[in-house]
């Protein structure tokens, strides 16, 4: 009855309400066998124990993505990448110097650009063209609610001036109404249907990169925020099931399956079938994603009120609502009531109200299922629906990323809003102050994968690059920093369904994660300093930093 792993010389930050501090912690067939001080667990040492000195670095249990894309993001590191140029002529270094390194390829394929590299103005089709013609070039934005195309991409799609915007979506045209190169929501799918399928390798490889950059970041487990085909990219079931099956997969995994607008509740029944096929090892589909509105930067946001114009003037537009609200709410109460968690997008004020009475309604219907239904991204909350969280055990899923003044906020964003429905943006700090279960995701490859980057931010609410550079963002919503870590542990193994994780308590999984300091005992501008040793997975070592 020896343990596997003893952890020796703390701190260890448990996350346990009971217990949120101890000195050392015991590993036994994979799970956490005593919580305590070395008197505590020195009977369980053994001769094949390992015992790990922690040398006053700070374990704490494994974090958690409460909403990421990996598959998404492995792919997009294995086309053309984008996210590390910064402006309009780095992308399109990027773009030359990849096409003439892949003259195999028949589409050029990729992503991360940002709309703030162009400043006010959009891409063109000109731009690409002027590296590549030869091939049709599709690149989704850093969060994957547009694309921006070359000619010959719009020419294949059969995509002209005399072409409709679809349902849900626009097509950006220059002063003579052609297609200028930029193709937001619904319409980028006019072109990714042509873009050829990535094969099953592909996809493996893509799924084994971002794994091992997943565990590198500390994290153990997370939820895959689009588990359908959208905006260009694959289908990841059916890799996640092979990975589940041939041992690659070591990660636990819940799948949210897509839902698809332009549908309505005939799909629930193939849903289920989804739910019932997609279960393997340590992943399991039980969970359906419902996309309720695009994004601010290109106006697609659902707002109660008009966006604002370049004068500060309302404009006629106040964003799409992919679901119309009665549908939105006949479909939340029938996948409530067949056991499905619900997993929303939200951006603007409209999409989170519509969301938050579509629950409501569910709730008055079905009575409480017990299942925890979440909301990702909250950047516009009316105040009033704060509490409303609460009242309907509605867990807050945040990206402490987006919380901070950058390019994209400050001239994209808080222009459009205007200034009241700029102080609503997310509001972590109202949503803990309200009893709200936090929850945390970075929707990586949107924006990086890190837990100690967002955890820095959602503290400081300044991305740790500009500190003394720019202004706090609404310092009245910043967490305290155990806040932060609950919401990245024990908050997303909540969301996660995972509810034998996500704190260091006895008969939990040990999931762990090793990391180079304790952050709780420098000044909180210095938590992005904070690096991962090592990551374990049921107390089996998955990451060492070298």
């Amino acid at each position: 009855m020896h343990a596997q792993t003893v952890f020796l010389g703390g701190p260890v930050h448990t996350v346990d309400a009971a217990r949120p501090w101890c000195t050392a912690v015991a590993v036994r067939e994979g799970r956490i066998a005593a919580v305590g001080q070395e008197s505590d667990v020195r009977d369980l040492i053994g001769s094949r124990t390992e015992v790990v000195d922690l040398q006053g670095k700070l374990l704490l249990p494994g974090f958690q993505d409460a909403h990421v894309h990996p598959v998404f993001a492995g792919l997009q590191l294995l086309d053309c990448d984008l996210g590390s140029a910064r402006s309009a002529d780095d992308y399109l270094a990027v773009v030359a110097d990849y096409a003439a390194s892949h003259p195999e390829r028949s589409w050029i394929r990729g992503g991360g650009w940002t709309f703030t590299a162009f400043g006010t103005a959009m891409p063109t089709r000109e731009l690409l063209d002027s590296v590549v013609s030869d091939r049709p070039v599709y690149l989704s934005v850093r969060d994957v609610h547009s694309a921006w195309v070359n000619s010959r991409a719009l020419e294949l799609a059969g995509i002209d001036e005399r072409t409709d915007d679809p349902v849900g979506g626009r097509i950006e045209r220059d002063a003579n109404g052609r297609p200028s190169g930029v193709l937001h929501e619904q319409a980028m799918e006019l072109v990714a249907r042509f873009l050829p399928h990535p094969t099953m390798d592909d996809l493996r490889a893509a799924l084994a990169t971002a794994q091992r950059h997943l565990h590198a970041l500390g994290v153990t487990a997370w939820q895959d925020a689009f588990v359908g085909s959208y905006g260009g990219q694959p289908d990841p079931l059916d890799v996640y099931l092979d990975g589940a099956r041939s041992g690659l997969l070591t990660a636990r995994v819940r799948g949210a399956l897509g839902w698809d607008p332009d549908r309505g509740l005939e799909q629930v029944g193939s849903l289920i079938e989804r739910r019932e096929r997609g279960r393997a090892g340590r992943f399991t589909a039980g969970t359906v994603k419902i996309v309720q509105d695009g994004i601010p930067e290109n106006g697609t946001a659902a707002l109660t009120d008009p966006y604002l114009d370049k004068c500060g003037c309302p404009t006629d537009n106040r964003g799409h609502s992919m679901v119309e609200p009665e549908r939105l709410k006949r479909a939340v109460t029938r996948l409530d009531a067949h056991g499905f968690q619900l997993h929303f997008h939200a951006i603007g004020d409209r999409a989170l109200t519509e969301i938050l009475d579509a629950l409501e309604h569910a709730r008055q219907t079905n009575g409480d299922t017990g299942l925890c239904h979440q909301i990702a991204h909250l950047q516009v909350v009316r105040p009033e629906d704060v509490s409303r969280f609460r009242a309907l055990d509605v867990a807050a899923n945040i990206q402490p990323l987006w919380a901070a003044h950058d390019d994209q906020m400050d001239d994209l964003c808080i222009p459009v809003l205007g200034e009241q429905r700029a102080a609503w943006q997310f509001p972590f700090g109202d949503l803990q102050r309200a009893g709200v279960t936090l929850a945390a995701g970075s929707d990586w490859g949107v924006t990086s994968a890190d837990p100690l980057l967002g955890i820095h931010v959602a503290v400081n609410r300044v991305l740790p690059e500009v500190h003394g550079k720019r202004e706090v963002f609404l310092p009245e919503q910043r967490l305290d920093l155990a806040t932060a870590i609950r919401a990245y542990t024990s908050g997303s193994a909540y969301a996660n369904h995972l509810d034998d994780t996500g704190s260091i308590t006895v008969g939990n999984r040990a999931d762990l994660v090793l990391l180079d300091r304790n952050p709780f005992d420098g000044p909180p501008e210095h938590i992005a300093h904070t690096r991962v040793l090592r990551t374990y997975i049921e107390g089996t070592l998955v990451h060492a930093a070298s």
